[in-house]
Formats: C-alpha cells, structure tokens, sequence
C-alpha cells in the first residue's frame, strides 16, 4: 500500500500501524485527503491489525491554521498556490477528505487507538472522537475552534464557522448537550486529564508514559482473535455509522456554505476577493 504521504508519516510494522499527523503541514500535503486515503487503504491490509494515530510532534497531535494564517491568504495544500479560505478548489479537497475520513475510521475493521501526545485542536478533535480508544497527555488541550472566534491561541479564526468538520456530527455522542454545545458553539477546551475524569477518554496519563500505556493496549488488543475482534468493532461502531449517516453531510455542506459567505459576513475585509 502506499505510504509516502506529504501530510501524514505512515510506519507499517505489521501488526501494527502507526499514522503520524505533520505539522507544521508540509507542502503539498493535506492532512484530511490524506487520512481518507490512508485509512481506506489499510482496510484491505490484512497484515495490519491495530492502527496508532497519533503526531509527529512531541507535544502537538494536530492543530489547525493559525489565526494569522486564517486572516491571510494561504497556501493551497494541493498546487502550493496562494488562495483565500473560499477557494472552491481548496474546499472541495478539505470537505470531501473529511467525509471521507470519517467514514474510512469508521468502517475499517481494525481498532484505531488515538494516541493524543499534546495539542489537539479543530479537525484532529474530530479524527479523535472517531477513533475507537482514546489515551492522551493529561496536560493536553483539546478543543473544537470553528467558533472559537480567535480565542484559542495561536490557532483558528477570528470569525465563526459551523463545526462541520466531524465535530458538530460527533461530539453529541460524547457529551451531554449542553456540554456539547459549549464545546461547539463556545469553543471550550478540555484538558486530558478533565476528559478522562469526564469518562469521555479511556485515560489521560502524564507526557512521559504515554507510550508506555498505548503500548499496553496495543498488545492487549493483539492478543483478542483477530476476527472477533474486527466484528466486535463493527457491531459496536452501527452507532457511529447512523449518527455520521444523519449529521456529517449537513455540517458539511453548512460550513462550506460559512466559507462561502465569508466576505458577506465581514470577517475577511483584508483578503483581496
């Protein structure tokens, strides 16, 4: 399969697989086409078992724009050409990654553990409420930055956009709904560790046993047989599946619709449209 990513560090170490998340994200590359691309093609590897994702920085699983970024043009993560938000080439590549993403993760019947080794804001919050274990940093933020408003520094816009990303479709399961709309409509982060005494995570452990616990769960998971245990996933994600099916298009198709209306609403009187 193929593993030269420009976005994403894929190591097959058969049974094991481990997706790296880049960042700063390297030119060329694009972290949501990429994830659908690579999920879907573990799917028909039968050597993998068990997929880690995690970042490839130490202390940064997987952040967004910078809110400097977001208030100038940026570069395309497909041609390298420099282009505003609502370039309908650049969404078209952003919004049909992410679906595809999402539906990869939750398709695929290997367990997909997310290993949260820091920062973790916007379109990897999603990717993690998609995984089927969760272990983070205990200091690790975690937060959703689609209505953030610039209050998540240095990451996300100044202006609002409809969580559409995975978050708005996901983050009912997860939390109550007024902690859910909280963490959608006011941007608030959670640590690790408050995720883990919420019982929203598996578990939240300091920076320097994190590998140490995923390891664990990884070899745990190893020993289960391996058919059952792919069934078991795919029982258990129906759940996953309908909510997707009922929600991920519509948020979608609403924060492509916020890109597109970005000049209308006044937030970008800077870019040059």
């Amino acid at each position: 399969m193929k593993t030269d990513y420009k976005s994403i560090i894929v190591e097959l170490a058969p049974p094991v697989c481990t997706i790296r998340i880049c960042h700063p994200k390297r030119a060329g590359g694009h972290m949501h086409w990429d994830l659908g691309a690579v999920f879907s093609d573990l799917r028909g590897e039968d050597s993998v078992r068990v997929i880690v994702l995690t970042g490839e920085k130490p202390d940064i699983f997987s952040v967004g724009p910078t809110t400097q970024e977001y208030d100038d043009n940026v570069p395309d993560l497909t041609t390298g050409h420099m282009t505003p938000m609502n370039d309908p080439h650049r969404n078209w590549r952003t919004f049909t990654g992410l679906v595809r993403c999402h539906e990869a993760m939750a398709a695929i019947e290997k367990p997909i553990i997310a290993k949260i080794n820091g920062e973790n804001i916007a379109f990897g919050s999603s990717v993690m409420f998609s995984s089927d274990l969760i272990y983070a940093r205990d200091d690790a933020r975690i937060g959703d930055n689609h209505l953030g408003m610039g209050e998540m520094a240095p990451y996300g816009p100044r202006w609002g956009m409809v969580p559409g990303d995975g978050g708005a479709a996901l983050a009912p399961l997860y939390f109550s709904p007024p902690l859910a709309k909280e963490y959608l409509m006011l941007g608030k982060t959670w640590t690790g560790r408050e995720l883990a005494e919420m019982h929203l995570i598996n578990g939240a452990v300091p920076a320097d046993q994190l590998d140490a616990v995923v390891n664990d769960v990884v070899a745990r998971l190893l020993k289960r047989p391996a058919y059952a245990l792919a069934w078991t996933k795919r029982v258990t994600n129906r759940l996953l599946v309908d909510q997707l099916n009922r929600a991920l298009d519509a948020g979608v198709g609403y924060e492509m619709t916020t890109f597109l209306q970005i000049e209308r609403g006044g937030w970008r009187e800077n870019f040059d449209l």
